[in-house]
């Protein structure tokens, strides 16, 4: 079953749509939704019924605000699904703090450590999710223990029990512009983990191509918001087959 996975970016409590990367532009999703007239997260998921979220706080992510402010809805969006959540982790009482609110933490190289990594996948197996941060072609890091090469970052990564790799285009996050194929097929082909891909996806077709070559899942927001790909999917999937 290839996963759809429904992004939502949350600031001051509510949603805001992607663009580009540039987190200061975003804006009130209902703005610009074709299927949400409202930007509360909780009345998105109980429209929508995800079967799996991944929440960035851009409060934390963004220094905007401590992560008590978004804390409360998170964790009611994380009982009505299976919920990824991504602040900024970078030292393990982080680590804590997420899990405390959500199933899932995600650690980004663009501010996580290999040791903290290493520390939270042994110490929290199948709890812990590694984005790989790429802005301008280029992997967002502060560790130099960290390659420069997603690639090498993948084989370092795969003898740690995570739960998926999220590859994270920035510069492809809400433009439903599309993506690399041949890069992702080499990444699947040297990763031992799940590969998920954020940013880029523009219809149901970019889902079909993603499954074929390998990726288990896309983290998809605009496409949704602009009926290019139909919300059902993100309670039920779908097979390769359908």
């Amino acid at each position: 079953m290839f996963r759809v996975i429904f992004v939502m970016d949350i600031f001051n409590r509510s949603v805001v749509l992607a663009k580009g990367g540039v987190r200061e532009k975003y804006r009130p999703v209902s703005d610009s939704s074709t299927i949400c007239s409202s930007s509360d997260p909780v009345d998105i998921v109980k429209l929508l019924h995800p079967r799996e979220i991944y929440i960035a706080d851009l409060n934390v992510l963004q220094g905007k605000g401590p992560l008590e402010m978004n804390t409360g809805v998170i964790q009611e969006v994380s009982l009505r699904a299976d919920t990824m959540l991504d602040f900024g982790i970078s030292a393990p009482q982080d680590v804590e703090k997420a899990l405390s609110i959500a199933g899932t933490a995600v650690i980004g190289t663009e501010t996580g450590t290999l040791s903290a990594i290493k520390d939270a996948a042994c110490g929290n197996s199948g709890r812990i999710s590694v984005s790989i941060d790429i802005k301008h072609g280029k992997v967002l890091k502060n560790d130099p223990e960290l390659p420069e090469s997603p690639f090498e970052i993948v084989k370092l990564l795969n003898y740690l029990p995570l739960k998926d790799l999220i590859f994270l285009d920035l510069d492809r996050v809400g433009t439903a512009s599309g993506f690399d194929s041949e890069f992702l097929r080499k990444l699947v082909e040297c990763s031992r983990h799940s590969v998920l891909l954020a940013g880029g996806v523009k219809d149901m077709e970019d889902l079909f191509i993603l499954d074929k070559l390998g990726i288990k899942g896309a983290l998809v927001a605009t496409a949704i918001h602009l009926g290019l790909v139909p919300p059902a999917v993100l309670s039920s999937g779908f097979k390769s087959d359908d």
